[in-house]
């Protein structure tokens, strides 16, 4: 049985907690190593199979154009505000050298010729897309190789450059391009600092004790450690998104730290009653390991069902994730045990609250051992459960009418790509983006890059030219690019509106199902849009279809463990609902900042954006899982209560009563960790954290607190309700008796599954 096999796990970890510690030292050393020697970059590849963008990837590819690899731009304007480009010779011969000196870096394939362009006349220059109409902004596009064959030296190199001839050279230098999206440091290294000292602030008033709170935070790391280090290594062999390492360090650092504060105050709890500190830990491991092993489980379960959107990138970036996780269960279940035999009988007292254990009289000294190691509920918590039991309809109303109102703003979600524009205005490529904007359109930061084959029908390019130009949505078309050997032509199309606006999407979409049909007619000729911002509008429409097969199946699967768990066919029922309920309210939360600006500013959003297309699925996956974390330890305990009592209502009172500080601990620590990403430059690392908090803070405050108690007080006896045929049909193994606790047996009821006879069989 798991029970069994947990509580073996737990006391021989702490029986030898050196041994333990000196594994998880080398298998940690053995991770980096290998991430070292054989890890790879991260590589945003935001294309998934049969989507139009990526045909037109395929074409330019084939037409080995140079267009297919990453890109940076130069933008730069004389410092003197009365010059430009077309009348100071100053001007033109510094952007003559730094265009020379960027054709000399490593790995660059070549520039634009903008200098050359003003040397054939202004008019020129001006037509190319190179200089402003007013000569004040010039802007060199630089042509690197494919990302895998890149790295952080060539961003670095071109940074230094700028760097260097700003001192030297009387122009404004600023940079942008995909090569920055690529290879900038991400923002996750101080995020996580954050969250480790928020987290441990929190651990150490809910438990009063340095040694307390260092254990989880220790064990985090460890995990953290091995499992951003194996992600690495999976980098090297296929490509991991950029927002992996991010997204597995908040979730990692939040489960991590949740699950340790779960295990370790069950052994505070047997540490009161006297047991010795590795019998106390294997018993914890045995009861509060469950529940983890199963909550770990169904946090896996959510996010792998990203694979049903058949988009690559989030598939990957799902394993990812849930190696993190998957990670961290395991540190808690072996790791975590011996950190507490080595801790020894320490943890039993907490600061003040230990010396005045050693000073109480002895009638005093079990309450005050079981009020510091957590065992019994706050009277507070049993007042406010009691109180919330006794008006359950006035409660499920309110509590569900706030978080439908909360859920509202989902009604104008849209998906789209923030771009440079997003960012602070501290940051170069904001800087870039926005001189562009100024003096070539909004449009300019975004093209699209039409690829044709034209089929043997030499005027497919002209026909494509004229009709994309005439486009409302188009500012300009480059002149068509046609490779002789292949007679792929490519054009790069410059929209009239910014690539996070709604209007390119139009644009994008008015091009595939008007303009190029027309333009090609019914021959066998073909042309695709392609281009980051096609590209993510894809992602976005693809994710937008599958969304509700993945809520589907995410729903299933849960409920189907759920039911494992609990033996019951409501409880699992309710605790799907619920959660959807939370998530929902995160959604509209983020509508209202990011998309209308709400509160915008105290997380450093400097301007509205759209919801990147990705992040809804990705944050229903992570947070139905996370959601389901509190419901399980949460309803273990009341679970364990009712077999005790077979009362519902006292079981509904104590269990959640005896969880309520650990959750709102546990909640916090979440919430202080996601929220430290929330404040990160970039507007993704912004949209998960602030989603990931918002809903674990909904969730653990309002669902768990008002609408749990509520709902199951509604229910009655019916929530333990499961049919015969179905009692019989369900495996009984994992979840059976807990014996953990032997001739002793007061733990032999806390089983959460323990197969007493179900309401229907009684």
């Amino acid at each position: 049985m798991l029970s069994k096999a947990l509580l073996r796990l737990g006391t021989n970890a702490a029986r030898h907690p050196w041994r333990v510690i000196a594994a998880w030292l080398v298998a940690a050393t053995l991770a980096v190593l290998a991430a070292v020697a054989f890890g790879g970059r991260t590589a945003d590849s935001m294309t998934a199979p049969g989507l139009d963008s990526q045909r037109a990837a395929q074409l330019i590819e084939r037409a080995g154009t140079g267009q297919e690899g990453m890109t940076a731009q130069v933008v730069v304007t004389p410092l003197d505000g009365g010059a430009t480009f077309f009348g100071d010779d100053g001007a033109r011969t510094a952007l003559t050298r730094l265009q020379a000196e960027v054709k000399r870096l490593p790995h660059v394939l070549g520039t634009s010729e903008t200098a050359g362009a003003l040397e054939a006349g202004g008019d020129t220059a001006v037509r190319g897309g190179l200089v402003s109409t007013d000569g004040r902004i010039a802007v060199v596009r630089v042509q690197y190789p494919d990302q895998s064959r890149l790295s952080a030296e060539d961003l670095d190199a071109l940074v230094g450059l700028g760097d260097r001839l700003r001192a030297e050279l009387p122009l404004r230098i600023e940079m942008g391009g995909n090569l920055f999206y690529a290879f900038s440091d991400p923002d996750g290294g101080t995020s996580e600092l954050i969250g480790l000292l928020a987290a441990a602030a929190i651990l150490f008033l809910a438990f009063g004790s340095l040694v307390a709170a260092a254990l989880p935070i220790g064990m985090a790391v460890f995990g953290l450690t091995i499992g951003v280090a194996t992600m690495t290594v999976l980098a090297g062999v296929t490509d991991v998104p950029a927002f992996a390492p991010v997204l597995g360090s908040m979730v990692g650092l939040g489960v991590g730290i949740d699950y340790a504060l779960f295990v370790l105050a069950r052994h505070r709890e047997y540490l009161a009653r006297g047991l010795a500190p590795h019998e106390a830990a294997g018993r914890a491991v045995a009861t509060a390991g469950r529940p983890v092993v199963f909550a770990g489980g169904v946090v896996v379960v959510s996010i792998l069902g990203l694979a049903v959107a058949n988009v690559p990138f989030m598939t990957v970036g799902g394993i990812a994730v849930s190696i993190v996780v998957l990670t961290m269960v395991v540190a808690s279940v072996t790791l975590l045990p011996a950190f507490l035999g080595a801790a020894g009988p320490r943890l039993a007292q907490a600061g003040r609250i230990g010396r005045a254990l050693r000073t109480a009289r002895p009638g005093r000294l079990a309450r005050r051992r079981e009020r510091a190691a957590g065992a019994a509920p706050a009277a507070g918590w049993r007042r406010w459960i009691g109180h919330v039991s006794r008006h359950p309809v006035l409660y499920a109303i309110g509590a569900a009418g706030l978080l439908l109102t909360a859920t509202l703003p989902v009604l104008g979600l849209r998906v789209g790509l923030p771009d440079d524009g997003s960012l602070p205005h501290s940051r170069t490529e904001r800087q870039a983006y926005d001189l562009v904007a100024e003096g070539f359109g909004a449009g300019t930061n975004g093209p699209l890059v039409i690829a044709a084959d034209p089929a043997g029908d030499p005027g497919v390019p002209d026909r494509l030219v004229r009709a994309v130009a005439a486009d409302p949505g188009i500012a300009s078309v480059a002149p068509a690019h046609i490779d002789r050997a292949t007679g792929i032509a490519t054009l790069v199309v410059f929209p009239t509106t910014s690539p996070q606006d709604k209007a390119t999407t139009d644009t994008i979409a008015r091009l595939r199902t008007d303009v190029l049909p027309t333009a090609l007619g019914h021959g066998p000729a073909r042309a695709h849009v392609g281009g980051a911002a096609a590209s993510l509008s894809d992602v976005g429409r693809r994710t937008s279809e599958r969304l509700p097969v993945l809520v589907a199946t995410v729903l299933a699967m849960s409920f189907l463990l759920l039911m494992l768990i609990f033996r019951s066919v409501l409880v699992p029922l309710k605790a799907v609902l619920l959660n959807l309920l939370s998530i929902g309210a995160a959604y509209g939360v983020m509508v209202a900042v990011f998309q209308w600006g709400w509160g915008g500013a105290l997380i450093g959003l400097e301007a509205t954006v759209p919801i990147v297309s990705f992040i809804p699925m990705f944050l229903f996956a992570i947070l139905f899982g996370l959601s389901m974390d509190y419901e399980v330890f949460l309803l273990s305990r009341v679970r364990e209560e009712y077999l005790r009592t077979g009362d519902n209502g006292t079981a509904i009172v104590e269990g959640i009563s005896r969880t309520a500080r650990i959750i709102t601990s546990a909640a916090l620590i979440m919430v202080a960790v996601f929220l430290s990403f929330a404040v990160a430059d970039d507007p993704s690392a912004k949209m998960f954290g602030l989603g990931l908090a918002t809903a674990i803070f909904i969730d653990a405050t309002v669902v768990r607190m008002v609408l749990v108690p509520a709902t199951m007080t509604l229910l009655g006896r019916s929530n333990w309700w499961l049919p015969k045929w179905l009692d019989r049909m369900l495996p009984h193994g994992p979840v059976g008796t807990d014996d953990t606790d032997g001739a002793d047996g007061a733990d032999a009821e806390s089983a959460v599954g323990a197969p007493r006879a179900p309401l229907a069989a009684q």
